[in-house]
């Protein structure tokens, strides 16, 4: 009995000291990088765009770096428990997304510059820019939020952290990373946490005893829908969340990096063709660790999962695919969102002035989302309720100008904001189980913003 105690003490300690190794060299790796990037970083340009002479496989990893975060993994695996296969819906909902984006990628990179109210201001007016640039700044304090709350259960649940200690920690390191290095950092490191991402992910599933897969749900009982998860939760999902791929300032910035036009177009659309595959082999991970490990939160169900049927090594690759989906999404939002904060002040941010101004930026919407996570500790909440703000405000008046349709300059502020505003309401009644009617208002919000954009009265002749 004694042996069999050591064994497990000896078994675990092992575990932990592998994890261990493998996040260390990964977190050296990642420094190495920061340091070289601050060399090379000569102008706000380099430091903005990375001196915008990206090609395909750098914006190509960058951008599933960026989609894959630690809330998008450990949402699925969440979803998975209820929701079975149909929670593969929520990575199939980001490439539906950037199918959307595909027909329009070159006119965004050939129009943008530096960031999406810039974009705005050149079809709605200043005004409309100002009122974008604190808006986007404001809601993706949600977003990076998320970002905070997914590494902190990462930590707490494979190193036994107290969670606050996860929120620090966690903060610190993207805080740290990002000021110093940039849009050339997180560039060069994305594709490095893209393979991280998908090695894992993929690991886990192949690792898995196939002699247990017969027990889990069938496929075609569970997808594309089921008692869980109707075909009107995939109409709200795509009206608040797809919308976001087709236009978003995080997915943006990632397009405004590339080299060219084509560089942009081509690196979309190889990230829709890896997405869309690995939404059913995230969705298995996650219906295993619910199925086999169920009621234990989403990090400590894929503890569970790794400590019980991965070997050491592969465990730690798991923990660096999460900590490396964690920072890449927490690096984008948090420099994307400082920069648009920056150009309310700016119109023009390549300059030193606004360089240093983006930079206190950073640390300060930083500090202000490791506080919301401190207190909001739903993944999934906090990225929503961000997200719903944002396609309410921004999805039609983009979509409208971006695919040439006659719109309302007039009253696009009012637009925007009414929108946002009607499906952040509905979204938090959802969230507090009053969800026909949530739906609803939420619903409401999108026709305000059309209603108010096209009624014929100012229309804005076509371009």
């Amino acid at each position: 009995m004694l042996k069999v105690t050591l064994r497990s003490y000896q078994n675990i300690y092992n575990l932990v000291l592998m994890k261990s190794v493998i996040l260390i060299v990964y977190a050296l790796i990642l420094l190495l990088i920061g340091i070289y990037s601050f060399l090379k970083i000569k102008t706000p340009f380099d430091y903005f765009l990375a001196g915008k002479k990206t090609g395909v496989w750098l914006i190509s990893g960058s951008l599933l770096a960026t989609i894959l975060g630690g809330s998008a993994i450990l949402g699925t695996i969440g979803l998975a428990e209820s929701q079975s296969w149909a929670s593969a819906w929520y990575i199939l909902a980001a490439s539906l997304g950037l199918l959307g984006l595909l027909p329009i990628v070159k006119k965004v990179y050939a129009k943008g510059k530096f960031t999406l109210p810039e974009l705005i201001g050149q079809y709605y007016g200043e005004s409309a820019r100002k009122v974008t640039s604190v808006i986007i700044p404001v809601a993706w304090l949600g977003v990076v939020a998320a970002q905070i709350i997914a590494g902190a259960q990462i930590l707490v649940s494979f190193f036994g952290l107290e969670y606050s200690n996860g929120v620090f920690l966690t903060a610190g390191i993207f805080i740290v990373y990002t000021y110093i290095g940039g849009q050339v950092s997180v560039m060069k490191t994305d594709l490095f946490q893209a393979f991280f991402i998908l090695a894992g992910v993929v690991l886990t599933a192949i690792l898995i005893p196939s002699g247990n897969i017969s027990k889990l749900p069938t496929f075609t009982e569970n997808f594309p829908f089921n008692a869980h998860y109707s075909p009107f939760d995939l109409f709200i999902m795509v009206l608040t969340f797809s919308s976001t791929f087709v236009v978003g300032p995080d997915i943006y910035s990632r397009v405004f990096c590339a080299k060219d036009s084509k560089t942009a177009f081509r690196s979309v659309l190889i990230v829709v063709l890896i997405l869309i595959p690995f939404a059913f082999v995230l969705s298995f991970v996650g219906i295993y660790a619910a199925t086999f490990h169920s009621g234990a939160p989403n990090s400590s169900a894929l503890v569970n999962l790794a400590n019980v049927y991965l070997p050491e090594w592969a465990s730690g690759i798991l923990v660096a695919a999460l900590i490396s989906a964690v920072l890449s999404t927490a690096s984008t939002t948090l420099l994307t969102a400082s920069m648009i904060l920056s150009e309310l002040f700016h119109k023009d941010i390549n300059n030193q002035k606004s360089f240093k101004q983006t930079k206190l930026f950073l640390i300060a919407i930083g500090v202000l989302s490791m506080l919301i996570s401190l207190k909001v500790t739903s993944i999934v909440s906090s990225l929503l309720l961000a997200l719903s703000f944002y396609s309410g405000a921004f999805i039609i008046p983009m979509v409208a100008a971006l695919f040439n349709l006659p719109y309302n300059k007039r009253f696009s502020i009012a637009a925007m904001l009414s929108g946002g505003i009607l499906a952040l309401s509905g979204k938090l009644l959802i969230t507090f189980n009053h969800v026909e009617a949530g739906q609803y208002v939420l619903i409401s919000g999108f026709i305000l913003n059309a209603w108010l954009l096209f009624i014929p009265f100012g229309r804005k002749q076509r371009i």
